[in-house]
């Protein structure tokens, strides 16, 4: 074909809030409740075998004391020797046989039943890593987040000394010594201000104090060591850095022809402290400023150009009675959404059938072509045919109607669920790699989609947008002629709250050939 893949978009905005099913992560919140009650079970079973093995003992120190007060007296009589032959031979055998009992059984079996479906280290990690980035993006501080005082939400979950701890330990695991010094030190703060803590104050000081040294505070590091060597005279590494920090400090102040000066004053270290190091993605600082809801606003002129219409598909037989209702939400690149695109029992409908098969989001390596997890999406999908429920070939039809584009090359509706500090980051939805065929250039198209719940972003014209439950949002990321638009850059924000469910179709150009003709120019 003449004309180059074209992908376009169509997404179906589910967004909820946090008390709304999440997927996965609800189901472990009823998992821990069945554990809980299973380990109520088995502590009134152990309770009531200590009752079982307490009642045995008081009567057997009844007995023995009557016994062997003279036993020669006691055993005179028939009854007496024969109930002690009795015991020993019988009811002692019935107390071992009640102590060897293990009530744990059924909780263990339970447990190990539950285990395959646990979140693992890595996973662990990831969520420690998915406050960080709220964290960022937010611009919130370790002292508000670990109070649980979070924009939007109303029910606050406090973070504990050792929990703080625990979050900085994976950061300066990660070589992350920016994230590790904020959680260290407000570990360190809540240590301070008295709260119960199992990890020791030694261990906080000694990650902070070497955190602090990587972010080229040396003059904190001496004081945070100082700290150190204060409280544990003996620790392996304290002294050591002292002395390396206090000389590379004097040499360094010697070069600019300073004098020694005293180590910094104990002064907590505050978001804004130090700089955050700079990483692979050049537009970051837009990028969250954006997810924060700052940036370039449309002018009134440009917004007075957009308008809301009711759209029936050029007088389609299934939008006659009941247009869409559509909306300009941005002038270049065009980008219209369309209100109550889903409605509330399709949207359930949807989550059910995807849920069972949600797996960890992927993306093609640039280089290799390979699908593979990446760190900048954070997401599980699905992926659903038509054939599988009378809605989603429901769902196909409908995006046929209000785009005029055939659905029949097009990829499955995909289904994708982002749970706290899900994201994916700003890029596009087309390969920028030319791949040269027998007769003329094409691209080679992949990537996964655009998204649009709590806000999509359009990062290359710094549009934002709120798209209410059941909004479909459309675009081309492609221009007539098979360029690529790069306008379309956008991303996903971390969730900070909740959850975001999403739904998106790609319509590939091949079978559009008389729905949408190729252009004449590389940007018609």
């Amino acid at each position: 074909f003449p004309c180059m893949l074209m992908t376009l978009y169509l997404l179906m905005a589910l967004f909820f809030s946090f008390h709304f099913p999440l997927g996965q992560m609800t189901d472990l919140i009823y998992t821990e409740k069945e554990l809980v009650q299973s380990l109520k079970e088995y502590i009134q079973a152990e309770e009531s075998k200590l009752a079982a093995v307490k009642s045995w003992a008081n009567k057997l120190d009844v007995l023995t004391l009557a016994s062997t007060s003279d036993p020669e007296v006691y055993l005179a009589h028939p009854v007496n020797a024969y109930k002690l032959m009795k015991r020993l031979n019988t009811e002692w055998s019935e107390l071992e046989s009640l102590v060897l009992q293990d009530p744990s059984d059924g909780f263990i079996s339970n447990m190990t039943v539950h285990r395959q479906y646990f979140p693992d280290e890595e996973d662990e990690k990831g969520a420690a890593k998915a406050l960080m980035r709220l964290q960022d993006t937010y611009k919130l501080d370790s002292e508000s987040f670990s109070k649980g005082k979070l924009p939007g939400v109303h029910h606050n979950a406090i973070l504990t000394v050792d929990d703080c701890y625990d979050m900085g330990k994976t950061a300066y695991n990660e070589a992350d010594y920016y994230h590790a010094v904020l959680w260290m030190q407000q570990a360190l703060r809540q240590m301070d201000a008295g709260e119960e803590h199992v990890v020791s104050k030694a261990d906080v000081l000694d990650y902070l104090s070497y955190s602090v040294y990587q972010m080229g505070d040396l003059p904190r590091a001496i004081e945070l060591t100082r700290r150190l060597v204060a409280i544990d005279s003996s620790h392996q590494r304290a002294g050591g850095n002292l002395r390396y920090f206090e000389k590379l400090l004097s040499k360094q102040l010697k070069e600019l022809n300073q004098e020694v000066q005293e180590p910094a004053t104990e002064e907590p270290i505050q978001l804004g402290t130090y700089k955050r190091p700079k990483d692979y993605l050049p537009e970051r600082e837009i990028y969250e400023g954006l997810c924060r809801g700052e940036g370039v606003k449309m002018t009134s002129a440009r917004r007075s150009r957009l308008y809301c219409r009711y759209h029936d598909g050029n007088r389609n037989p299934r939008l006659l009675l009941q247009p869409m209702k559509e909306e300009d939400e941005w002038d270049s690149p065009h980008i219209v959404r369309y209100l109550n695109a889903l409605s509330d029992s399709e949207i359930e409908k949807i989550k059910e059938l995807a849920k069972p098969r949600l797996a960890r989001a992927t993306v093609r390596d640039p280089k290799t072509g390979i699908l593979t997890t990446a760190n900048y999406r954070v997401s599980k999908s699905a992926w659903l045919e038509g054939e599988e429920d009378p809605v989603i070939e429901r769902v196909n039809q409908r995006i046929e109607d209000i785009t005029g584009l055939t659905t029949q090359t097009a990829e499955l509706l995909q289904i994708a669920n982002y749970g706290v500090g899900g994201q994916y980051e700003p890029h596009f939805d087309f390969s920028r790699v030319r791949v040269t065929s027998r007769r003329w250039h094409t691209l080679s198209y992949s990537g996964p989609s655009c998204r649009c719940s709590g806000d999509l972003y359009v990062l290359n014209r710094y549009v934002s947008s709120v798209c209410p439950q059941g909004t479909a949002v459309f675009w081309y990321n492609l221009f007539r002629s098979g360029e690529g638009d790069y306008r379309t850059r956008h991303a996903a924000c971390p969730v900070l709250v909740g959850c975001k469910w999403v739904s998106n179709k790609w319509i590939h150009e091949r079978g559009q050939e008389f729905r949408r003709p190729c252009g004449l120019t590389e940007v018609d």
